[in-house]
């Protein structure tokens, strides 16, 4: 059978979201397609994404930009850590080359790791990238007064116009230097809504709104044990925040997966990213987000979320303090558009499954 590498980035789980339901549609496809993972992405969030069997290599093959949290770039050390990655670029290139080769795969899939595209090349490996955005267009953005920027983003273009192509998810940046761009249609892992067996498991949630807090797969924690209570509103943190008052619950208590515990929520609290957003609107669940502003990937995400969902931004003042009541208040009394249908795992899928 036919042997797929996938490598996926790290900076945050969007990556893994994105590529999930492509692969799961191909394995569904393709019985007995062998697929490796390459990713130092929880394990455990890998196995709840990956319908499938894979075999799982935790290894980073880029690392994004340096983050001080969920919000903020920090970009002196981002700048510092490209000119070590491409300090002896070819070299490198080499190296990732020869453990491809090791591998033997028929087709990389790359979200969106350049060195394994740019290894792929080298190891004579057909391959593929797939995302919204790209490496090489956040680095200029804020790398572009380093001395060793222009070799440097040359060495990214060169990369990831290697590929074969380019799927470029939407919504999505427009990657105007890129030769090989072929846009599909968002993705989504849509969940099923489970109000029925949540108010089971939590008696007292019945008659309130649950604002689901999902700020991505960077650390930041937000300070709601001094959030004064808003009335008939129940928060869905993460288990890890280990915060306890009467109107929280840890998702993770509620037995389900995170699709289906978003799919169940009357709102989402998030900053913009594409796995979340993505999946609210297709979903339908309002978003209540806390903007990045310098994120350049950022405004195609509002964008297409104001046009296709219902959100509403608000400051990270009001999310220090959580005065969120006249937000809540607002969002919800929207109305919803159509959700759109997230036809993009299966159209990546048709490309991919032709080249293997």
């Amino acid at each position: 059978m036919p042997h797929l590498l996938v490598d996926i980035s790290s900076h945050g789980y969007g990556h893994v979201a994105q590529t999930a339901p492509v692969v799961n549609e191909l394995a569904r496809r393709i019985p007995g397609l062998r697929i490796t993972l390459r990713s130092t992405a929880p394990a455990a969030l890998l196995r709840q994404r990956f319908q499938c069997e894979f075999q799982h290599i935790p290894l980073a093959l880029d690392f994004g930009m340096r983050m001080a949290n969920a919000l903020e770039v920090q970009v002196e050390q981002s700048a510092a850590a490209y000119r070590e990655l491409h300090a002896d670029w070819q070299h490198r290139v080499a190296h990732e080359a020869e453990a491809m080769r090791a591998l033997q795969p028929d087709l990389l899939l790359a979200n969106v790791p350049y060195l394994s595209l740019a290894a792929a090349h080298e190891a004579g490996v057909r391959a593929v990238g797939m995302c919204c955005l790209n490496w090489a267009d956040i680095y200029r953005h804020y790398c572009v007064q380093d001395a060793e920027s222009q070799n440097i983003h040359a060495q990214m273009l060169d990369a990831y116009n290697s590929a074969e192509c380019f799927l470029r998810v939407q919504p999505g940046m427009p990657m105007p230097d890129f030769s090989n761009v072929r846009s599909i249609n968002p993705i989504a892992q849509l969940g099923r809504p489970q109000r029925a067996l949540i108010e089971e498991r939590v008696p007292s949630v019945s008659e309130e709104k649950w604002v689901l807090v999902a700020m991505g797969g960077i650390d930041m924690l937000l300070p709601m044990e001094r959030w004064p209570p808003i009335p008939g509103v129940r928060w869905l943190i993460p288990q890890a925040w280990g915060i306890e008052r009467a109107d929280i619950t840890a998702f993770e208590t509620l037995g389900l997966s995170f699709s289906d515990v978003l799919a169940s929520a009357d709102v989402v609290l998030t900053k913009p990213g594409y796995g979340t957003f993505a999946e609210a609107a297709c979903s339908g669940v309002p978003v209540l987000y806390v903007t990045r502003r310098d994120w350049p990937e950022e405004p195609y995400l509002v964008q297409w979320l104001a046009q296709h969902g219902v959100c509403r931004e608000v400051e990270r003042g009001a999310l220090q303090c959580g005065e969120l009541h006249d937000a809540l208040q607002q969002l919800l009394a929207q109305p919803r558009p159509v959700a759109p249908i997230p036809s993009g795992a299966s159209e990546a899928a048709d490309y991919l499954a032709g080249l293997l």
